[in-house]
């Protein structure tokens, strides 16, 4: 019978391990499970239509989310610091994906970015230190400030020519990049 998860709801619960969210539940809160440090992974129910702001923030032991196609947007700081996640596959129905969203998420190696999303927001995917490749699609329009900033070791980017702003230390402090291709109608 539980239809949400209120803001705050498993803040800081250290010891929690796994959860199971039952397809009852409509809504996950701001914060629901920030600092989880034990949390090891999380089954998103299709019935979730948003990933809200901070709501995984230093689950610093989350190794893999599953995001159904209910969600729409992921909120800012939604997964910032989940250092052992590796991969994620955003799926096509997010039209949105907050600022610093995958921020120092130092084992992410690769990320897919489906062709929904117009703007790759500010820090997005900031001190990102292990994402070896990231696939630009020809929908995004702009790229903000410090998007891929400390991406360290990212070696190649393709940039659409659909993008027609980059924000300012975007591809700052990436060490190890060595091709990049932007495109002439900027």
């Amino acid at each position: 019978s539980v239809t949400s998860i209120g803001n705050f709801a498993f803040n800081g619960c250290h010891l929690l391990t796994e959860i199971s969210i039952p397809e009852s539940v409509n809504s996950i809160g701001n914060h629901a499970f920030t600092r989880c440090s034990s949390l090891t992974e999380i089954s998103i129910p299709e019935s979730v239509t948003a990933i809200e702001d901070f709501t995984f923030e230093n689950c610093s032991s989350l190794i893999q989310i599953s995001i159904p196609s209910s969600i729409t947007k992921i909120g800012e700081y939604a997964f910032t610091d989940c250092s052992s996640l590796t991969k994620i596959s955003i799926p096509s129905s997010v039209i949105k994906i907050g600022n610093y969203a995958f921020s120092e998420c130092s084992s992410l190696t690769q990320i897919s970015i489906p062709f929904s999303i117009l703007k790759i927001g500010d820090f997005t995917f900031f001190d990102c230190s292990s994402l070896e490749q990231i696939s630009i699609p020809s929908s995004v329009v702009s790229i903000g400030r410090c998007a891929f900033s400390g991406c360290t070791s990212l070696t190649q980017v393709e940039i659409p020519s659909s993008v027609s702003s980059i924000g300012d230390d975007a591809f700052s402090r990436c060490s190890s990049l060595e091709i990049i291709s932007i495109p002439s109608s900027m």
